[in-house]
């Protein structure tokens, strides 16, 4: 079967990149620092916007927004993951039988989950949804106790008052997110 994307130019898509059998990579700063330096790099001559983004343990939320007449996101993200692959020392983690053979690690799940916005409202609560995922998770007691999160910077900015989602359960339909 072949697995179909939606791409449009220009559009704003929500994406959910997990590790491969959930191993808790980025349960570190450096680890995380690796990432955001994929991003950057591949934001550097394949420029899209990152308007918010959550990194968990095993698992990353982003919101990405990709200039007109760009719809080759699968690539970008494509090349993401194998900047970060490149990253991690030799033998973490180790590579599988089945993927030895090619010289690939397992460091990410083939696939990913993508959904395209569709207007404003759906942006506004996946924005949310990428926020609220380290209380949902357990991780912290609310959205600004997560240092790697665009959170912060919403804060900033005065979307939020920085005590958004603290002390509160938050529900989203089940057509927001994908973990």
């Amino acid at each position: 079967m072949k697995y179909r994307r939606s791409k449009i130019n220009g559009g704003s898509y929500f994406l959910t990149l997990v590790t491969h059998d959930r191993r808790p990579l980025f349960n570190n700063s450096h680890n995380v620092t690796m990432l955001r330096d994929a991003f950057r790099q591949v934001r550097e001559t394949h420029p899209f916007t990152i308007d918010a983004v959550v990194i968990l343990p095993d698992h990353l939320h982003c919101m990405l927004t990709f200039p007109a007449g760009d719809a080759k996101y699968p690539q970008w993200i494509r090349m993401i993951k194998s900047a970060f692959s490149r990253r991690l020392p030799p033998g973490s983690p180790p590579r599988a039988p089945s993927r030895a053979a090619k010289g690939e690690r397992e460091v990410w799940q083939r696939r990913y989950w993508e959904h395209l916005i569709r207007d404003d409202e759906d942006y506004a609560r996946h924005v949310e949804y990428i926020h609220y995922n380290p209380v949902k998770h357990g991780l912290a007691e609310s959205p600004k106790d997560w240092p790697w999160s665009s959170f912060h910077d919403y804060v900033g900015k005065g979307v939020y008052d920085v005590n958004w989602g603290a002390g509160e359960v938050m529900t989203f339909d089940e057509d927001i997110g994908a973990e």
